[in-house]
């Protein structure tokens, strides 16, 4: 550790904190207009990087290489701005999650067809022309085209704000960031605006990308590795702050740097690597920032929302015929085996899809009842599933007793987790679940002693008499079905009426009582036991287990299951889960562009079934059921007591009593919540 290094770590900080703050500015404009989480936005800068690599290759010697790395730039950003009107913009009406699930498959689609057109090999591009060199600094040498990276930073960054604060597109984008009803109002054609962002967005991030063609090969794990960092950056810096983003850029690229630079320090007698850190800083950062200040460095306090939800309908007891048919899967359930004795593929798959219901069902219990938005779930599924494989094989715990320890570990892991986000709410919140779960995969990841590190666990088998893997099926169905009726009648005790009136209304719920706090505090630790049983099955069910449990792919996993069978419905995660589970394994095992064929078909459901399968399914089912007894009710529909209604007062008066229903049921389950 000499002070040259330092001044050079420093600079490299510097130089990738520019490409940083590219995609965390777009990212931030979409998200401040459109209020879309953008999965998809990674993507884009992915893009940048390989259109940039095919336009240098080819029109280098004709128009030369800075003019073909801004060419490729607007390319993408025109892709984007198609994206936005094509598929987009016919889901602005959907919840904001759901946004965020076609998002997701924008980007399953965008890898896939990379993938086909530039194949999977690492493309290294040409160097910048007249900055191929490097400069001394205190006697090492550092690249000129990294010296220029650290200045175009500062340059988007004026002309960003020269964007926003001088023209009259930039204010009206400020005043969509701040009130889209006013600036509808007021005539302005939201969706051109809208468009014009999106665009913007994905040409920064195509940017930041084509910047990096003579610093790093084209890859296509390079959407993966940049959204997430992205997406702190914003938290960090503010929602809709520019400045806020370039800021926190700097701040996680100089801590990186800084890790880097220090390597592995002598504390105490402790050998302590900070260069490890580097996998994790941005993570440590954001959680603490979250902690202290909600909205970021340079975000502004948001107002307290009456309604943190749009009022949902209260969840009702199941009816004779869903209980019914809820019987008749279970007993299929329990006959599959002996129709599939000479296929045993079907038996280890079945026991997957039970797995991901219990994993979804239980992420499912926080987001829709409890209103808490989790990007972190796999953290308390990856302890379940770690804490089962070390009692077995660490302290040599009957494997019967890990059953009902290592979900009480991811219990105690929610516990601690919690107690901490859920004093945040909206984007904050899973913003905030997201650090602690890359946290705990960090530190599994890189402890080589206890956790196996990067290679993990193997060995982790099951019991002498759940060696067969029917046996293990019929032990999974009975604890997954148990957890899940269990997880079901919480909801309709008094804590989950409590746990549903904290979503509608907080204030409402607090002013008659009601420790909302408390009570979302201890919903995470229950979603968290429950997630934790899932981890600890599917740990036993494949005899190892590997930090990729704990991954934020996992999360987005659950996550995309839970809104693909809708949040509205307590059977919507359920049939996500086996949608989405049985659909990539289908896929998969059939083609090389699985991603491509599972994005187009989660966009199909999107664009058909706007409230996921299930919710969808319902409203259907309530249509045709209306509809039934529209024809069997004296005179046929449209008419009321045999005659037709003059006007709409009839109709009205016979939806009364409905809604008069509703109220009581409402007025009964704040009783019921009330300590």
């Amino acid at each position: 550790m000499d002070f040259s290094g330092f001044i050079v770590q420093l600079l490299n900080g510097l130089a990738g904190a520019s490409s940083l703050f590219m995609v965390a500015a777009g990212l931030s404009l979409i998200f401040g207009v459109t209020r879309i989480v953008n999965f998809a936005h990674g993507s884009f800068y992915m893009v940048g990087i390989y259109v940039a690599y095919s336009l240098v290759i080819t029109l280098e010697n004709s128009i030369g290489f800075w003019p073909a790395i801004v060419l490729a730039a607007v390319a993408v950003g025109v892709l984007g701005g198609l994206i936005e009107m094509v598929l987009l913009r016919r889901i602005y009406h959907a919840p904001e999650l759901f946004q965020l699930l076609a998002t997701f498959a924008v980007a399953l689609v965008l890898r896939d067809a990379v993938l086909w057109y530039w194949g999977p090999e690492e493309l290294l591009g040409p160097r910048a022309p007249g900055l191929e060199g490097a400069i001394s600094i205190f006697g090492r040498l550092f690249p000129t085209y990294d010296l220029f990276l650290i200045v175009i930073g500062p340059v988007v960054l004026g002309l960003l704000w020269l964007l926003l604060t001088k023209t009259h597109w930039g204010t009206l984008v400020r005043a969509a960031t701040q009130d889209r009803g006013m600036v509808s109002a007021l005539g302005i054609n939201q969706a051109w605006l809208f468009t014009a962002v999106f665009a913007l967005g994905a040409l920064l991030a195509a940017f930041g990308g084509a910047l990096q063609l003579p610093r790093e090969p084209a890859n296509l794990e390079m959407d993966i590795q940049i959204i997430g960092a992205a997406f702190v950056i914003v938290v960090v810096g503010g929602m809709g702050s520019i400045t806020g983003a370039y800021v926190a850029a700097l701040l996680i690229a100089e801590l990186k740097a800084v890790c880097v630079w220090l390597g592995v320090v002598e504390i105490l007698g402790f050998s302590i690597s900070f260069t490890k850190l580097t996998l994790v800083v941005e993570f440590l950062v954001m959680a603490v920032v979250l902690i202290i200040r909600p909205w970021g460095l340079f975000g502004k306090a948001q107002a307290a929302r009456h309604n943190a939800s749009d009022g949902e309908e209260p969840l009702r007891p199941a009816s004779r015929r869903f209980k019914l048919g809820a019987a008749a899967c279970v007993l299929l359930l329990l006959a599959m085996p002996a129709f599939t004795v000479q296929m045993p593929y079907i038996t280890v798959l079945f026991i997957d899809l039970l797995v991901a219901v219990l994993f979804a069902v239980s992420l499912h219990f926080i987001m829709g009842p409890g209103g808490m938005h989790s990007f972190g779930h796999a953290a308390y599924f990856g302890l379940g599933a770690y804490a089962a494989a070390l009692l077995v094989k660490s302290l040599g715990m009957p494997m019967e007793l890990t059953f009902i320890v290592a979900p009480l570990v991811a219990g105690v892991g929610a516990l601690v987790y919690g107690w901490f986000c859920v004093r945040l709410s909206g984007v904050y919140l899973a913003m905030l679940t997201l650090a602690v779960a890359q946290i705990t995969w960090a530190i599994c990841y890189q402890w080589d002693d206890f956790t196996g590190g990067s290679n993990g666990m193997t060995g982790v088998w099951p019991a002498a008499w759940l060696s067969n893997k029917t046996v293990y099926y019929y032990l999974t169905l009975v604890l997954v079905v148990g957890a899940a009726l269990w997880l079901r009648r919480i909801l309709f005790s008094p804590f989950g009426y409590a746990m549903r009136a904290g979503r509608d209304s907080f204030l409402r719920a607090d002013a008659i009582g009601i420790n909302v706090k408390r009570i979302h505090w201890y919903g995470f630790v229950i979603a968290g036991i429950a997630a934790g049983l899932a981890g600890t099955l599917f740990a036993f069910s494949k005899g190892s287990i590997a930090p990729e449990t704990l991954h934020v792919n996992k999360s987005i996993d659950g996550l995309v299951m839970v809104l693909l069978g809708g949040m509205q419905t307590l059977v919507g995660p359920i049939v996500g889960a086996v949608s989405f589970t049985w659909l990539h394994d289908i896929v998969a095992r059939n083609t090389d562009y699985w991603r491509a064929m599972l994005g187009g078909i989660i966009l199909l459901l999107v664009l058909l079934f706007p409230q996921g399968i299930a919710g969808t399914l319902k409203l259907l089912c309530e249509n045709l059921s209306a509809r039934a007894k529209g024809r069997t009710g004296s005179g046929g529909a449209g008419q009321v007591h045999g005659r037709e209604p003059a006007d709409g007062r009839e109709q009205a008066g016979a939806a009364r009593p409905q809604a008069m229903d509703r109220v009581r049921i409402d007025r009964i389950q704040v009783k019921e919540a009330q300590p």
